[in-house]
């Protein structure tokens, strides 16, 4: 590959923009040759944005010759068919989470790039957030891990897509669960074994908004909760973990974490906010110019999947249900 690789960038809605500005002005080694977006007129106005062309077919934006590697920031619903086109032209992935909108169809997904050999990765952007990456540094300090507390609260998203299941494939256990359930196995290493879930509807109709689920982890010993709505006027990221040797809090969102034995509470020096997309965007570009191994594979992404399918199965079903495996 040529030292600045060619990025085409499949979907540039609000938050396909940020990978757009990102690659323009902050990744020295890779630029934006091409965007991909259905709206011609949005294309067209975007691509003299950020001085690059434009299509409203990805497939022709994949095969095009000065593009290296591809960038997906569109509803995982798109995901197979994409990977499948790029997977053809042998173009390495970037992929917003969630990787697929169900296991099933993840596991094709992962049998297509197994074969045509191509590095994908999943754009799990919170194993980028500077508070997370502190507690990672921590957690020795804990001992043996036993509880662990997830939570993200934020404002409704605006109306569209987003509660449509046929486009989004799910609400808030998808779209946003999948967040917590890959940092639960990034902080624990662990894998989790059953779930529990109830879900509601606050301001959907289609999908849903608020969730609370219970995951037990493959060691037996401990147990997580996790719970997201869309639904309030304010913004938090809650994490706690207890160990046998005291507690981790902090909220990944608001910037500040804290260590607690007994009833002392140290504070931790905790760096500022940096934007996750570009930190995963110089990853990905950077590992392919060294022909690394993908921080986050396919299959990494597909683990996330896996729980919040199952939180849907055990929330339909009223039970705990066994989280499906995934291969490799």
């Amino acid at each position: 590959m040529s030292p600045q690789l060619g990025i085409g960038l499949i979907g540039t809605g609000r938050h396909g923009a940020r990978y757009a500005h990102h690659l323009t002005r902050d990744i020295a080694s890779a630029r934006l040759v091409a965007i991909a977006r259905r709206t011609r007129s949005e294309a067209e106005l975007q691509a003299r944005e950020f001085n690059c062309r434009f299509y409203t077919d990805f497939r022709e934006l994949i095969a095009a010759q000065d593009v290296d590697a591809v960038v997906a920031v569109v509803p995982p619903t798109l995901h197979k068919e994409i990977l499948e086109t790029a997977a053809t032209e042998r173009k390495p992935l970037l992929l917003e989470k969630p990787a697929a909108p169900r296991v099933a169809e993840g596991l094709e997904m992962l049998a297509t790039a197994r074969r045509a050999g191509i590095p994908v990765m999943v754009a799990q952007t919170l194993r980028y957030n500077g508070v997370v990456r502190r507690l990672v540094e921590v957690l020795p300090e804990l001992g043996i891990l036993h509880g662990v507390r997830l939570g993200q609260r934020f404002e409704p998203s605006r109306p569209g897509w987003i509660d449509d299941p046929q486009i989004a494939g799910g609400g808030m256990v998808l779209h946003t669960g999948v967040h917590c359930f890959d940092l639960v196995r990034h902080l624990t290493k662990a894998e989790v074994e059953r779930v529990a879930c109830e879900c509601s509807q606050v301001n959907v109709r289609r999908t849903e908004d608020n969730f609370a689920a219970v995951l037990r982890l493959r060691d037996h010993r401990t147990l997580v909760t996790v719970a997201g709505s869309r639904a309030t006027a304010s913004r938090s990221g809650g994490i706690e973990i207890a160990g046998e040797r005291g507690q981790l809090i902090a909220d990944h969102v608001l910037n500040w974490a804290a260590l607690v034995r007994g009833t002392t509470i140290e504070q931790l020096e905790v760096p500022p906010p940096v934007p996750t997309v570009r930190e995963v965007l110089k990853d990905f570009v950077s590992c392919l110019q060294r022909n690394a191994p993908m921080p986050i594979p396919l299959e990494e992404g597909l683990r996330a999947v896996a729980i919040a399918e199952a939180c849907y199965t055990a929330a339909a079903e009223n039970r705990s249900v066994p989280v499906p495996e995934i291969p490799g």
